[in-house]
């Protein structure tokens, strides 16, 4: 049966009807007393952030070699008077302000890139190249905006400095690494961050949007980013000459039965009103027209958002496996491992803290500039800060794109606009800073200034 309803449409309603029935323990926000303060911090400071993001974004470094990237962001830290820890879960940087009786806020910002050569034809873009383990090279960019995080993330916490007098509690800043490989988070805190530096009892990030303008903010309540996993298939045939299969038990055409029967999970086994993806990336096996090989590899992502799902699909992912290549006639069953170290926490809004942050940010840059957006299959590990010290997350997205290219892109004949992890994806980076300053010190103040 037909909808007239997107689920885009369906899911932004769902999420406004979650913001609405938030159950408002935190007060609506007012405007902190220090924003003239902070907008004259912005004016001032705003030629050299402008220097650190260029700084960040032609010297990027790969998830887990964050090297240079983080003794930066800690002499930047140390030098506006935070007690500074490095080479925390790898080079993971802990910036801590204590300023009195008060609540402690986790402000998060990401640093690593990725293996993208860059063609976005910057002045200062990366000219970095890595070796890769069979000989060849490939260049590193901040093509997913983190060279943007990280100066919020310094700039933020220098404004935050200059105006001790307007807020009380502590900050704790937490500079992380391996994102993009969905481990930083977990390495951190598995080196004890919540043990070693003080719990937060609020938890806040931002991440950049090539879907918005500058000066614009996008947010979502409950379920921003999925859950993550990676399977690992490995199928055992029989191997033996392509003109005489019958004698051999094809593990190509095993696997091709697997992942067709796959696509039943999603829409006949996860609840319709869930979300899910199984997306099987690669497959490989064989290595000769006319020879059957012994076994095929294949390779899934998984996206879901509940506990539930997750072990529901991943569970239906191992059954269908097995079962389809024991009617096959496979020899043994197949290997069906879900890579535990690659896994990604969903992260989660706190309806009441978004609905904070929301009334905030309405006031600071204008309610037609604050933008709801649908969750994200994507993948981000910021939400497991505050899953694991049991406190309320938030997330915003920062709007990156020029507004004319932006309105450009449009237009019926419009180009479409680079996204995040493409080799041109580039951010407008004056305006970029000051809203993502703003938000992000004016979230942390309302945040430190609560009774």
């Amino acid at each position: 049966m037909k909808t007239s309803v997107s689920y885009a449409t369906s899911s932004a309603l769902i999420q406004l009807l979650t913001l609405l029935m938030s159950t408002g323990r935190m007060a609506a926000a007012d405007v902190p007393s220090a924003m003239p303060e902070v907008d004259k911090k912005i004016a001032a400071s705003l030629p050299a952030w402008l220097e650190l993001y260029k700084t960040c974004h032609a010297n990027p470094e790969l998830s887990s070699h964050e090297k240079q990237s983080a003794a930066r962001l800690a002499d930047l830290f140390r030098d506006a008077g935070y007690e500074v820890t490095e080479n925390i879960g790898g080079y993971g940087v802990v910036g801590v302000m204590k300023n009195g009786d008060g609540p402690t806020v986790l402000i998060r910002g990401d640093m690593d890139a990725l293996p993208v050569t860059e063609e976005t034809g910057l002045p200062f873009a990366s000219k970095v190249e890595v070796e890769l383990g069979d000989g060849s090279h490939v260049g590193v960019m901040h093509a997913c905006g983190h060279d943007m995080h990280q100066t919020v993330l310094a700039a933020t916490a220098q404004t935050l400095a200059a105006t001790k007098d307007k807020w009380h509690g502590t900050v704790l800043l937490v500079a992380q690494p391996a994102e993009e490989i969905g481990q930083g988070a977990r390495l951190m805190i598995d080196d004890g961050l919540f043990k070693r530096f003080p719990v937060p009892d609020k938890c806040i990030a931002l991440h950049v949007s090539h879907e918005l303008a500058t000066g614009t903010i996008g947010y979502t309540s409950g379920w921003v980013w999925a859950n993550v996993d990676s399977v690992d298939i490995t199928v055992h045939g029989k191997g033996g000459h392509g003109a005489y299969p019958h004698a051999s038990i094809d593990p190509i055409v095993t696997a091709c039965q697997i992942v067709s029967a796959l696509q039943t999970i999603v829409s006949r086994r996860v609840n319709p009103l869930d979300q899910a993806v199984v997306t099987v990336g690669s497959i490989h096996a064989g290595t000769k027209h006319n020879i059957i090989p012994a076994t095929a590899m294949m390779q899934i992502t998984v996206r879901t958002f509940t506990d539930e799902v997750r072990k529901e699909v991943l569970d239906a992912i191992k059954r269908i496996s097995i079962n389809t290549a024991r009617a096959m006639g496979c020899p043994k069953d197949p290997d069906v491992v879900v890579l535990d170290k690659d896994f990604t926490p969903a992260a989660y809004n706190d309806p009441d803290l978004t609905a904070h942050a929301v009334n905030l940010f309405e006031k600071l840059i204008g309610k037609d500039n604050v933008l709801q957006r649908p969750p994200s299959m994507g993948g981000e590990d910021f939400g497991l800060f505050a899953k694991t010290a049991g406190v309320p997350g938030f997330m915003f997205v920062l709007g990156v794109v020029d507004e004319a290219r932006f309105e450009a892109s449009k237009k019926p004949d419009g180009e479409a606009l680079p996204t995040v992890h493409s080799s041109k994806f580039r951010t407008e980076p004056e305006p970029t800073i000051r809203t993502g300053v703003r938000c992000m010190t004016g979230l942390a103040l309302s945040l430190l200034n609560e009774k």
